[in-house]
């Protein structure tokens, strides 16, 4: 089939082409505008020669630029590589070189990571492309790349033509995910993949086209591209974005713009929380609170749940993100849950020899869907132990109840065997992160002489508290099986 991402926000611009679709640190951008400058940046690309199944990268910030980037590559058929924006010198040259990109294009405050590559990178030199964060500024960029705003200004606004017809099956994007090996992979996620994610989050949050989207998460990663930004704009709703996280701001931004849905990851809502300005805002106006990113602790989703806020939990991965959330009606019931499989996904459990398994046993999530990716970048022997007849193996250990609903206790890596017994880290550091006196725990398995190995807990507790190993042993006693105490 013969269609493209980039036709979502051509298609909004003729449909509601004064209809905002972002608020960029408090300024309103419409589709019209937003899809102008992606057909600029398009445009450039095509002068640049760049061609279908070309990769560009970009390492930026939340920023419009960032969308029409990627907008722009998606109507050309280009593969957009988004970059983690911490990534450093050595991080960035692996990614760079690991897929062959062409162009980057990065904020200027990260000219100190690009500089020392240069030399080293496949980009070509002439497509090293410098935004500056604050445009009023003239020499805010290196003389070694091009200024984004001197290299669009005089590119047409009409539609790219692709030189290539773009295919629903054409790769849109590589992102990249940490590996077992320690060498990121690159998960190739296709145009068509990519509506079907559209569908189900717009399915899942019942979005609407009035909806206000509030969300501080990075741009960079699947959950902030795929679930939040593309589904937001191919529904028409309007999308609330700021350069980075600022908890204090994220909560005011619910009551300024009367948001209607929020994204967020566990950690960005302990942040807000911690700030206390949850208890002078209206919230009235939220209709859908979802996120994750890791285990999130009831304790936590109690508290939000005091202020008016109930989070809906969810589990995905880049390799198929969203794939389980967590439905309204279920939240306070269904508490540790991560909830049921989405619309556009088959997920369930099974042990080693491929065997579904029945409610209440532990096996590996396993999933199916027209959303999963089609591979990691040149990376045939892992795209093919993980993909194994077309089921995507998570890598992650959990179970259902009687009802469906999915729970996770940990990595199928992140474990060790205690006298026999499968000990799964997470599971307990589960627990032990409701304990009052804990911030964070970590536990790993060591060797144990007696027991072939056990569990040692590493513990940052709260400010002014300490603990010693009798509290936990005591907090934990009727909570788990002796043999999994660390």
């Amino acid at each position: 089939m013969k269609w493209n991402i980039g036709k979502i926000l051509n298609k909004r611009a003729i449909i509601a082409p004064n209809k905002v679709a972002i608020i960029y640190e408090d300024t309103p951008i419409t589709y019209k505008a937003l899809n102008e400058e992606s057909n600029r940046v398009g445009n450039f690309f095509r002068e640049k020669g760049l061609r279908k199944g070309d990769r560009i990268a970009v390492d930026l910030l939340n920023c419009p630029e960032f969308l029409a980037c990627y907008f722009a590559a998606a109507k050309l058929g280009l593969i957009f590589v988004p970059l983690n924006f911490r990534l450093v010198s050595r991080e960035l040259e692996y990614q760079l070189n690991a897929c062959a990109c062409r162009l980057l294009v990065f904020h200027n405050e990260f000219a100190k990571y690009v500089e020392p590559i240069r030399s080293s990178i496949y980009v070509d030199k002439d497509k090293i492309i410098c935004i500056k964060r604050n445009r009023l500024e003239k020499h805010n960029c290196p003389k070694w790349a091009a200024d984004y705003e001197e290299s669009i200004k005089s590119c047409s606004a009409d539609e790219p033509e692709p030189v290539d017809p773009i295919d629903m099956d054409d790769p849109l994007a590589i992102l990249y995910t940490s590996g077992v090996s320690g060498d990121p992979k690159g998960a190739v996620i296709s145009h068509g993949q990519t509506y079907f994610k559209n569908f189900q989050i717009i399915d899942y949050t019942d979005m609407r086209q009035d909806d206000v989207f509030l969300f501080q998460s990075p741009l960079c990663h699947s959950a902030g591209l795929c679930a939040v930004a593309t589904p937001a704009l191919c529904r028409g709703a309007t999308l609330l974005i700021r350069a980075q996280f600022d908890p204090a701001q994220f909560a005011s931004d619910i009551e300024k713009y009367r948001a209607t849905i929020i994204f967020g990851l566990t950690t960005m809502f302990r942040f807000v929380l911690e700030t206390g300005a949850l208890d002078h805002i209206d919230v009235s106006s939220v209709r859908v609170m979802f996120g994750g990113g890791e285990r999130t602790p009831e304790k936590l989703i109690e508290e939000l749940s005091e202020k008016g806020l109930n989070l809906q939990t969810g589990f995905g991965q880049t390799e198929n993100s969203a794939m389980v959330l967590m439905p309204k009606y279920a939240v306070k019931s269904k508490r540790g849950s991560c909830g049921l499989p989405n619309f556009f996904s088959d997920v369930w459990i099974q042990n080693k020899q491929g065997e579904r398994l029945p409610p209440g046993e532990t096996g590996e999530i396993v999933a199916t869907g027209p959303n999963v990716m089609s591979g990691y970048w040149n990376r045939p022997q892992e795209t093919e132990e993980t993909i194994v007849d077309g089921v995507l193996h998570t890598g992650d250990m959990g179970y259902t109840d009687e009802d469906g609903f999915f729970y996770i206790v940990g990595r199928a890596k992140d474990m060790y065997r205690s006298g026999a017994e499968n000990v799964y880290p997470a599971e307990v550091e589960k627990i032990l992160a409701d304990h009052p006196k804990i911030e964070n725990v970590a536990i790993i398995g060591v060797p144990d002489e007696k027991w072939g190995e056990t569990g040692m807990a590493f513990i940052v507790c709260r400010k002014g508290e300490t603990i010693n190993r009798e509290e936990v042993v005591t907090f934990l006693d009727g909570k788990i099986a002796k043999f999994k105490f660390p």
